[in-house]
């Protein structure tokens, strides 16, 4: 971090020196030297340190983390936790919908993989709830116990016969009747 005068200055914008009314272009940090720098009164600062927004809210005068409220967190992270289950299993609703409608069975691979997205949904519902506070959580969640959701997706085989699953794997076609 570059500051001149108690003001930070971005790397890539121009800028003013307050004193002798020079103006820099936008790249003249970048370019400059650090002699060059320091010599119109710029000194380079360590960054100040980073905090994951998602969970904390930033640091005290103390230097410590201020975690967001845990309970608020614990019900956001469930409720994401379900959309993503819910998104990913949308495009195939039909299918199984098409099943209970008129007895046409959905294939047990599809079921099996719908199956495997509803476990993981339950895995990381469960051990987001079972965290105590912030810090766990946010371990869980950007650790490796989180679990990936099942990555091989699903497409559909249309049948030979029947001709009744688009090119896409998501949608029926045929002469307006469904299955």
């Amino acid at each position: 971090m570059f500051v001149l005068d108690n003001t930070v200055l971005s790397p890539d914008r121009a800028f003013t020196h307050p004193e002798s009314g020079v103006q820099y272009p936008s790249n003249w940090l970048r370019l400059a030297t650090a002699a060059e720098r320091e010599a119109i009164g710029i000194r380079e600062l360590p960054d100040p340190p980073q905090w994951d927004q998602r969970f904390y809210w930033g640091y005290d005068e103390d230097g410590q983390l201020i975690p967001k409220d845990h309970t608020q967190l614990v019900e956001q992270w469930a409720a994401t936790t379900r959309t993503t289950a819910n998104t990913l299993l949308a495009p195939t609703d039909w299918v199984i919908i098409r099943e209970a409608d008129n007895g046409k069975a959905a294939d047990p691979a599809l079921k099996q993989w719908r199956e495997g997205i509803r476990q993981a949904s339950g895995v990381k519902i469960a051990a987001i709830a079972a965290t105590m506070d912030t810090t766990a959580l946010a371990e869980y969640i950007t650790g490796t116990e989180y679990p990936a959701w099942p990555t091989d997706s699903y497409a559909p085989v249309p049948d030979a016969d029947a001709g009744d699953v688009a090119a896409d794997g998501l949608e029926p076609v045929g002469d307006g009747e469904q299955g």
